[in-house]
């Protein structure tokens, strides 16, 4: 995907005008670039509680959710003169989670991977490595990338004459007609349409189940689309 520094820059700097700082002065602003093409913004407001700051990236991130969730591909953020910010250290740890390792962070020498800005970070992966009674499904590193992205479609199987549950995670999200198709990744055979699901959340908000019937239901995250109206409760 091609980024436009210049206008991603500009609008940071702009948002950036809006900023609520009282206290420090220090006006900040950010603007990323999601994987649907979509631009984000968010400016930093503070508050008589210093510790109560929220950051212009914690801006993007909520406006990012708000909007219909996605992967951060890259983000420029700046000071009150439209110069590049280095994001703090709490801020790396949110753009990590929401963009990954390769997402990219305008600096005055050219960009930076987040995996430069925040090198042997925490993230899910550390979670899925703890094993216990439920441990969570682990995402292959090879498809680290698309997690949170894509839809992962959940539908009966048959294996040796019995009814079994299957999924597959699918690249395209669903919600453009245009976007590219292509299977990421199979999963496995399961007795219980709930591990199948679980298997699917570990890797995108987007959940689907089609039952034996045809019929299509919301297994995934927030509110179902209006396209998929009925929750699964199987």
């Amino acid at each position: 995907m091609e980024i436009d520094w210049e206008r991603l820059r500009a609008a940071a700097t702009e948002v950036m005008r809006h900023a609520y700082v009282p206290y420090s002065k220090f006006p900040v602003g950010a603007a990323a670039l999601v994987d649907d093409g979509r631009m984000v913004v968010g400016c930093n407001v503070e508050n008589a509680a210093y510790g109560v700051v929220l950051c212009a990236e914690c801006g993007v991130v909520s406006s990012l959710h708000a909007t219909g969730g996605g992967r951060i591909v890259a983000l420029s953020c700046v000071d009150a003169t439209g110069e590049p910010l280095m994001p703090c250290g709490r801020c790396r740890q949110l753009l990590w989670e929401n963009g990954g390792p390769e997402c990219l962070i305008e600096a005055k020498g050219g960009p930076l991977r987040m995996a430069e800005l925040l090198p042997h970070a925490f993230d899910v992966a550390d979670l899925d490595a703890v094993t216990g009674e439920h441990p969570v499904p682990v995402v292959p590193d090879r498809l680290a990338a698309w997690r949170g992205r894509g839809t992962v479609f959940v539908h009966p199987d048959l294996s040796a004459g019995q009814q079994v549950w299957t999924a597959y995670w699918e690249r395209s999200s669903g919600d453009d007609a245009g976007a590219e198709t292509g299977v990421l990744e199979e999963g496995p055979s399961w007795d219980d349409p709930a591990e199948a699901i679980s298997w699917g959340l570990a890797r995108t908000p987007r959940v689907v189940v089609v039952d034996a019937s045809g019929t299509i239901f919301w297994a995934g995250e927030g509110e179902p689309p209006a396209e998929i109206p009925v929750r699964w409760g199987g």
